[in-house]
């Protein structure tokens, strides 16, 4: 455990070494969030109400989304890079270390410009999330689970190159995560918001919390939860089992 708190802390020593970098990359991750917030808030001025969702839900949606990215693609920024580490042999010097791979990899690599995504997620609940110390508990919980089932799906879809050999699959995961749970999932049907509730989980990333925060459901929170166990489950066993068929390239770098 000391040897992955260290990790943490070298990796994140790393992220403010050039302190410039970082504030320009928040600051351009952060206007980015506006832009697509601006978006939402002129759709809902238009239109009202769409399927059960108004711009305040909306606001909570991305609220939710934005932070959990943070968390999955800024502090854990590997997982989006499994698929490629795997296929390049950038695992090689990984395997060496007396810690558990996956945490190893997952914890020693921050994204500084998805650190942007956290901050604009914390002040757009804290602005527009009409925060309450029970609203902010269950928003702390759902992003919790939200950034779990993303970096855990991340993990999963990129660690499918240890058998397919390509590492596309892990960017197209990415892609459609993020893409998928930007909107409010009750805006799909049919077959599509089957999906977003099954293979592509992006429902349960971003729309699901929503409404728990909205207004707390038992029984939808322990679907969230049971979602979250099963995806972060089958991530580990898909990574473990990948890398007793990793083939080293010899790549010896650091991950």
């Amino acid at each position: 455990m000391r040897a992955l708190t260290a990790t943490l802390r070298n990796a994140f020593a790393e992220a403010i070494a050039n302190r410039a970098a970082l504030g320009s990359s928040m600051v351009v991750m952060i206007v980015n969030d506006v832009v697509w917030v601006a978006f939402w808030l002129l759709f809902f001025h238009r239109v009202g109400r769409l399927h059960g969702w108004d711009g305040h839900r909306v606001l909570l949606l991305l609220s939710v989304i934005t932070t959990a990215a943070g968390i999955a693609l800024g502090v854990l920024a590997n997982a989006r890079r499994i698929g490629v580490m795997a296929v390049e042999g950038e695992l090689d010097a990984v395997l060496t270390l007396p810690v558990p791979p996956l945490a190893y990899v997952l914890l020693r690599r921050i994204e500084p410009t998805n650190m942007g995504d956290f901050v604009f997620g914390v002040v757009l609940f804290a602005v527009a999330g009409h925060p309450t110390p029970a609203r902010v508990a269950t928003f702390v919980a759902v992003v919790a689970l939200s950034a779990t089932l993303l970096t855990a799906f991340l993990v999963l879809t990129g660690s499918l190159a240890f058998f397919a050999g390509r590492s596309e699959g892990g960017d197209l995961g990415f892609q459609a995560m993020i893409l998928l749970g930007s909107y409010p999932v009750d805006v799909f049907a049919g077959m599509a918001k089957v999906v977003l509730y099954s293979v592509v989980p992006a429902a349960f990333v971003s729309s699901v919390p929503a409404k728990l925060i909205d207004g707390f459901d038992g029984a939808r929170a322990a679907g969230l939860v049971l979602v979250v166990v099963v995806f972060a489950v089958t991530a580990w066993l898909t990574f473990t089992a990948g890398l007793r068929r990793y083939t080293s390239g010899a790549v010896w770098t650091r991950a």
